[in-house]
């Protein structure tokens, strides 16, 4: 299967069982995390930039002083697909990174 076919529901639902900080919202999965301070924020979001990069495959991320929130999803497929879950692993690594957390 393409990194960037659309997942159907049942594979959306067994993906999410192993991203548990992530949740569905129609078309797409997101994450909130919160940063110890501002600079870690930003480490994290450019870790999350270069693994977008990385993949060709880029999040909308909301930054509020510590916070974060994360979507994913791929709109040309009109819906969520494996390239939405590799980043959004890829995500988690960068927050645990940070020791950013829910």
């Amino acid at each position: 299967m393409s990194s960037r076919a659309r997942l159907s529901e049942d594979e959306i639902t067994a993906a999410l069982a192993g991203l548990p900080r992530w949740t569905r919202e129609g078309d797409s999965i997101v994450r909130s995390a919160v940063a110890p301070d501002f600079p870690a924020a930003i480490r994290a979001v450019v870790a999350v930039a270069e693994q977008a990069e990385a993949l060709d495959h880029h999040p909308d991320i909301d930054i509020r002083w510590r916070s974060l929130r994360f979507v994913l999803s791929t709109h040309s497929a009109g819906g969520l697909t494996g390239l939405d879950l590799t980043l959004a692993a890829r995500i988690d690594e960068a927050l645990r990174a940070e020791s950013a957390d829910a």
